[in-house]
């Protein structure tokens, strides 16, 4: 299983607001078992992105 192409720009759009608020982004990770992408950054920072590209927030963060 590969990331979709609906997920493809909103990875790119968390990251790069991500980048905006200068978090570091410690792992990126698509698990084929799921579809999602895990996005951790900072040291307690994570958002899911689903296959249909809908990303939210593991836990809620204070930005």
């Amino acid at each position: 299983m590969l990331p979709t192409t609906d997920q493809a720009l909103p990875c790119v759009r968390v990251c790069q607001m991500l980048s905006n608020l200068y978090k570091d982004i410690r792992l990126f990770r698509f698990d084929d078992k799921t579809g999602q992408v895990y996005i951790l950054a900072g040291d307690e920072l994570q958002v899911i992105v689903l296959s249909n590209g809908i990303w939210d927030f593991v836990n809620e963060p204070e930005l």
